[in-house]
């Protein structure tokens, strides 16, 4: 029968595994009794009599200090419970906050590939607040805020409803009109910038034709070969920017700071550059033709090649800056005393006024008729 048992899969109790597992929990019960046993039973013992240091005293009072070093033993031990409850409890949440963040980060992702304009600011707004609550996620949501930018916005346009490359800047709706997505991605972008860890942001070739970037800190960011004509710059923070080749025409950069930024090859044309720090800031070969950059601080910029034709510097801190081979006209206004000549500034003949910048919106002109008299 032993045999015949054992042909049919049955094994002997002690090569069972269950039978191990059962054992398992009853041992460390055991070690468990007899560790309580040691410290409430024996120690207090050990302690009094380690104390009394062989000192003769009554049983009760013996006993006395005994229990009173019990009770000691369990407020200690009640206290750990306490502790570790706590830790456990907070640990717990934590793992609840960061389940629910990336839950969030999923969820407002999901978003932006929606078709519908309010469903995608939303998603945004959600991915800005998660960076704000989760400074592990910030990064990634600055990468994903300037993907979004490049991908909505390329320059030149490439989308059916863009508007045209060549299109009259007065002909162009504020960025935040036509496209109030990218306006929140930007600004989002540009107020979480102050607070990140890694640098350089990508952000060129990106079409970003009248945007408001007033107050935004975008330092160490790459706007390469971007268009940000007639840009609200105002009080902008772009040090270190990458400005090679970028479209500022006509743009507001009063009190921005652009120190060691480089502009080489931009075009500033009508750029309203007034207060504002060009520090150590690569322009050569700029186009700065009839900017207005009174009280501008050129300080050791280099302007090599750059056109000042008609440029405003009456009030502008040229000191240390290289003019060599930069150009200028009868119209350009430098501080006073300054010996441009001395500094290599080439004159020629002035290019003309520069189309003054944007118009104001239209005026109603819809003849309605006039209301009731409630009388």
């Amino acid at each position: 029968m032993e045999t015949g048992e054992q042909d049919h899969g049955q094994r002997p109790w002690r090569e069972r595994p269950v039978g191990r597992r059962a054992v398992a929990p009853l041992l460390a019960g055991v070690v468990g009794l007899a560790v309580l046993g040691t410290v409430f039973v024996v120690l207090p013992g050990a302690v009094v009599d380690h104390d009394l240091a062989g000192t003769v005293v009554v049983p009760q009072d013996r006993l006395k200090a005994v229990n009173d070093v019990r009770t000691t033993l369990l407020q200690v031990i009640g206290g750990l419970v306490v502790l570790f409850g706590a830790y456990a409890t907070w640990r717990q949440l934590r793992v609840s906050q960061e389940d629910y963040v990336t839950d969030r980060f999923s969820r407002a992702v999901d978003q932006l590939g929606s078709d519908k304009l309010d469903v995608r600011v939303g998603g945004l707004h959600a991915l800005w607040r998660v960076a704000e609550q989760s400074a592990r996620d910030r990064e990634a949501v600055i990468s994903i805020q300037a993907a979004y930018l490049r991908t909505h916005l390329p320059w030149p346009p490439t989308g059916l409803d863009a508007p045209a490359a060549d299109l009259p800047i007065n002909d162009i709706a504020p960025l935040e009109a036509r496209a109030a997505d990218s306006q929140v991605a930007l600004t989002g972008l540009g107020v979480l910038c102050r607070r990140r860890e890694q640098s350089w942001v990508n952000l060129s070739a990106t079409d970003l034709r009248r945007a408001d970037c007033d107050g935004l800190w975008l330092p160490e960011v790459n706007l390469d070969r971007s268009c940000m004509e007639a840009a609200g710059l105002y009080h902008a923070n772009l040090t270190q920017a990458s400005l090679v080749s970028v479209n500022l025409r006509h743009a507001d950069l009063k009190t921005a700071i652009l120190r060691r930024a480089r502009c080489a090859l931009a075009d500033l044309r009508g750029a309203r550059l007034a207060e504002t720090d060009l520090r150590d800031a690569d322009f050569t070969e700029a186009d700065l033709r009839k900017a207005n950059a009174r009280g501008a601080v050129f300080r050791r910029s280099d302007l090599r090649l750059a056109d000042l034709r008609g440029t405003d510097l009456s009030t502008a801190d040229v000191l240390q800056a290289r003019l060599t081979d930069a150009l200028a006209s009868n119209h350009t206004r430098w501080p006073a005393g300054f010996d441009h000549a001395a500094a290599g500034v080439v004159v020629t003949e002035d290019p003309g006024p520069e189309p003054s910048p944007l118009l104001q919106p239209p005026g109603i002109t819809t003849n309605y008729p006039p209301l009731r008299s409630m009388s």
